[in-house]
């Protein structure tokens, strides 16, 4: 996902995507136990894009504090 594009998203659809991202991990992560994955570097993929989000989220925080 673009940062960019993460940036320009509000509080609410941030939270949104984090939420759909963090299901599709727990997915991806019980299809590797399983032996069903086909692409292992899409949980790499997906982690990175959860940290990105939180990151963002945070940066947001730490803006409205300041002001």
């Amino acid at each position: 996902m673009d940062l960019n594009k993460i940036r320009e998203m509000s509080d609410a659809e941030l939270s949104e995507e984090l939420a759909k991202n963090k299901k599709e991990l727990f997915n991806l992560r019980f299809q590797h136990v399983t032996g069903q994955l086909e692409n292992p570097v899409k949980m790499r993929e997906v982690k990175r894009d959860i940290a990105r989000i939180k990151t963002i989220i945070r940066e947001k925080e730490l803006e409205k504090a300041q002001a």
